[in-house]
């Protein structure tokens, strides 16, 4: 990693970036959101760890064409955006060729599901085609927070269509020996369904 230019899109507070940072990358943290990007700043300070933090919108990057070596995306960015094959396409833009996009997301599986990490919750009350956003919104009805479904094949167009080899498609299982529960999960929902999807994208060169 040393030396290598790599952007994180939807940093939130950019630990994933400080990671970088410590492992010798030249990180740049891109998001959407000033207020994350203040507690990322803050966090810069206490550790001493200087990283670039960028505010822009992923589907219109502020970089140059081929200016960096590899991207990721920490469960942040893609699933926010309504075209996910337009912030792939800018992704593949400000690579260089042969570069690298890795990104995590909520598995496609955890939609049709409730959310509870009880083993009981563990049946489908929702279809799994049904793309309709996760929208939530405050007490004056302002829209406060969107998430967007997409499908395994969904995602796996998207990347093609973007201009990427897809590499891998990874399904983490979970850990064995561990006991927490966060959020959705439990050991014995992840023992059955798998969380998380990650996109392993190498642009040809």
């Amino acid at each position: 990693m040393t030396g290598r230019r790599v952007l994180e899109l939807g940093c939130g507070s950019a630990p994933c970036s400080r990671w970088l940072r410590r492992a010798g990358a030249e990180p740049v943290a891109l998001d959407v959101s000033g207020g994350m990007l203040a507690r990322a700043a803050e966090l810069n300070r206490e550790t001493g760890l200087p990283v670039a933090l960028l505010q822009a919108d992923a589907g219109a990057l502020p970089l140059a064409d081929d200016s960096v070596d590899l991207a990721c995306s920490a469960f942040g960015g893609l699933p926010f955006v309504a075209d996910a094959r337009a912030v792939l396409a800018e992704v593949a833009r400000v690579l260089r060729p042969g570069g690298r996009f890795v990104a995590s997301v909520n598995h496609p599986m955890r939609w049709p599901m409730p959310d509870s990490p009880d083993p009981d919750d563990l049946r489908v009350v929702s279809s799994y085609f049904d793309r309709t956003p996760y929208v939530e919104t405050d007490d004056r009805g302002r829209t406060v927070y969107v998430e967007h479904h997409r499908t395994v094949g969904d995602w796996v167009r998207a990347v093609v269509g973007a201009g990427f080899t897809l590499t891998d498609l990874v399904e983490p299982e979970w850990t064995p020996g561990r006991t927490e529960t966060w959020g959705q999960w439990s050991p014995e929902r992840g023992a059955l369904v798998p969380g998380t999807l990650v996109l392993v994208c190498d642009l040809p060169g």
